[in-house]
Parts: C-alpha cells; sequence; structure tokens
C-alpha cells in the first residue's frame, strides 16, 4: 500500500510539473564557437591560407560541406529534447570563427535548417585571422530594430585589432532585448599575459551596456560569447561585474548562470585534460523576474550529446574537432554550445 501510495505521489508531481510547463511560452537562445568555419577559397586580406585546397590542411570542398552539416546538425538540436523543450530550437544563436557570409549562407541552407528560414546578421571584422561573430535567429520569434559593430582595438599592441562585438537591438515575440556576440581575444603567451586584453573587451562590451542603460533606462540585455576566460575570471567579475549568485544581483547588474556549472566541473572545452567553460550567456537583472509578463530566465544548459564527443585517441572525451592537427577528423567543434531557456507565461 505504502508503495502504492508513493507511486501516485511521484506521477502526480511529474504531471503537475508537465501542466506548469504547459502554461508557459517557451524560447531558447544559444551561443556556439564554430571552430574555424572558412570557405575554401583563399582571401589575399587574411591568414586563412591553411584553410584552402592547397594548405596544409587539405581543406577540401568536401571538407567544408561535412563541416557545414555537422554544424547543423548541432544547431538543429539545441533545446528540442531537454526539458521543457521547443521543436523550433533556438530562436537566436550567436556564432563566433565564421569566415564570411558565405559560409552562413551554406548553414541556414542545410536542409535540416531550411525549414527554420533563419537570417543572420554578419559584419566583418579586422581580425588577422579573418574570422568574425554574427547573429542567426528565426524570424518568426526575431524581429531585427538595429544592429553595429563595435571595434576592439588595442593601440599600444602588435595584436591591434580583434573580433568586432556584434550588438543587435529588436524584439523577442513584441518584447525589446538587446544582444551582444562576443569573441574575446584568445589566451596565446599565456593566461595572465593575455588577460589584460580580454579586460579591454570586456571594458567595451560594459560601456557600450551602460551607455544603452543611461539613453532608454534599464534594458533587457543577453551578452553572449566565447569569453577565452572562465565564470571566475576577473574579465568577468570584475569588469563585467557578473555575479554568480542571484542573490547578490543588484538593480542593473548582471547575472552569470555558468558559476555554479563551472565549479561543478561542467565545461565546454577541454586542454590538457582540464575543461573550461569559456562560452556564457549572461543576462541583466530584469530577466531574473519570474513574476513578469515578458519572458524571464528559467535554466542554463551546455549541449553536449555523445554524437558530438571525441571516442578515441589521446582528446577522448574531448569536444570532437573537425581536425587533429592537420588530419582531418570530421567532427563537429572543440567547443560545445551553451543556451538558456526562457519562460514567459502564456
Amino acid at each position: 500500500m505504502k508503495k502504492k501510495m508513493l507511486l501516485l505521489a511521484a506521477l502526480f508531481i511529474s504531471l503537475a510539473g508537465f501542466t506548469q510547463t504547459n502554461q508557459y511560452k517557451i524560447a531558447v537562445i544559444a551561443f556556439y564557437n564554430l571552430e574555424n568555419f572558412y570557405d575554401t577559397i583563399h582571401n589575399p586580406m587574411v591568414n586563412d591560407q591553411e584553410f584552402t585546397p592547397a594548405g596544409e590542411r587539405n581543406y577540401t570542398s568536401s571538407n567544408f560541406k561535412l563541416k557545414s552539416l555537422h554544424l547543423a546538425t548541432v544547431i538543429a538540436g539545441i533545446g528540442t529534447a531537454d526539458k521543457p523543450a521547443t521543436p523550433d530550437g533556438p530562436a537566436i544563436i550567436g556564432v563566433a570563427e565564421v569566415e564570411n557570409d558565405t559560409v552562413l549562407n551554406t548553414l541556414v541552407s542545410e536542409p535540416i535548417l531550411a525549414s527554420r528560414h533563419y537570417l543572420y546578421i554578419h559584419y566583418d571584422s579586422r581580425d588577422q585571422r579573418g574570422i568574425d561573430v554574427a547573429l542567426l535567429y528565426n524570424p518568426k520569434q526575431f524581429v531585427v530594430e538595429s544592429s553595429r559593430a563595435i571595434q576592439v582595438h588595442f593601440p599600444n599592441s602588435r595584436k591591434f585589432f580583434t573580433r568586432d562585438i556584434l550588438w543587435v537591438k529588436g524584439k523577442l515575440d513584441g518584447e525589446t532585448i538587446h544582444i551582444y556576440v562576443n569573441h574575446w581575444p584568445s589566451r596565446l603567451g599565456g593566461e595572465e599575459q593575455s588577460a589584460p586584453f580580454r579586460n579591454l573587451a570586456a571594458k567595451i562590451c560594459k560601456k557600450h551596456i551602460d551607455s544603452i542603460a543611461l539613453a532608454d533606462g534599464l534594458q533587457k540585455v543577453i551578452i553572449m560569447g566565447d569569453f577565452n576566460d572562465d565564470p571566475i575570471s576577473k574579465s568577468i567579475t570584475d569588469v563585467l561585474g557578473a555575479k554568480g549568485d542571484i542573490k547578490e544581483v543588484k538593480k542593473g547588474g548582471i547575472y552569470n548562470p555558468w558559476m555554479s556549472l563551472y565549479k561543478k566541473g561542467i565545461g565546454t572545452l577541454a586542454y590538457q585534460d582540464s575543461w573550461g567553460l569559456f562560452d556564457q550567456i549572461m543576462m541583466t537583472q530584469l530577466w531574473l523576474d519570474k513574476k513578469q509578463s515578458g519572458y524571464f530566465f528559467y535554466t542554463p544548459h551546455v549541449y553536449n550529446k555523445e554524437f558530438m564527443i571525441e571516442n578515441t585517441g589521446a582528446f577522448s572525451g574531448y569536444p570532437m574537432r573537425t581536425y587533429t592537427g592537420t588530419i582531418f577528423r570530421g567532427g563537429y567543434s572543440d567547443h560545445f554550445p551553451t543556451y538558456i531557456v526562457l519562460l514567459k507565461k502564456l
């Protein structure tokens, strides 16, 4: 009798959770570093020779087509299986390491994605490798109102320019939001030596966010990207001022839901058998009120399905990358994507 009562109680809780979920509209916002998503044609203005058929990686059209298909397969699955889920997948996807609009056109035209009719925003940056950030969006859910590329440059350094920060303002189901897509400078030369470059990128991003708030009042802002820093790094905690504890987020502040996951050892990329969580999606305080009529933040996720994980060799357990050295592995990316689920009362 006692076992039957426990089973009935569990069933009731399960059904109650399901009913509660169905009282909300779901929107998914994602970020994905696409890892060297180049076309095969050499651009003499940037250093992309290795990603050509004549380059050291022997990057052919068939390699490019498989890369595009694999990236589309990942994007198609984000947010469609975990609970709560949406069959439409991400409404908005920030991406990094794209060369140009050619690769973006190829990606959104893949049959597995074509029915969603994704559009995109992309600006060519002055990055030496010719890789940029971009924003893909489903026009059924998100309407773009304005956008611009915010340059990140270092006047007193040989590393004069890096990837731009992409700012996009638009309406998510009629609600005004602002999005910043970032890809901050790498840790080349060491974490400590390269930290000032990321701190400066963070400062530029925060300054623009503050300018919007000063002009138009506090806004719903999403700050996403490959920050090349973890949630505990100073560029995130001190310069952006992001807090990992909701209780510490003050009016106008920034919440970082990835802090607790990082402390549990969850990451999006691996290096020397150590996991980092560089790929983050942060938000301003206005997203945190669950009693509001608009969208509110619900949960963060790392999308790391088994087919995306390397299953052999020295990098077994890591994200399955496109190349191992100069050998074409045929994987997906050296980063796992991240996404957040937003809910809105019907």
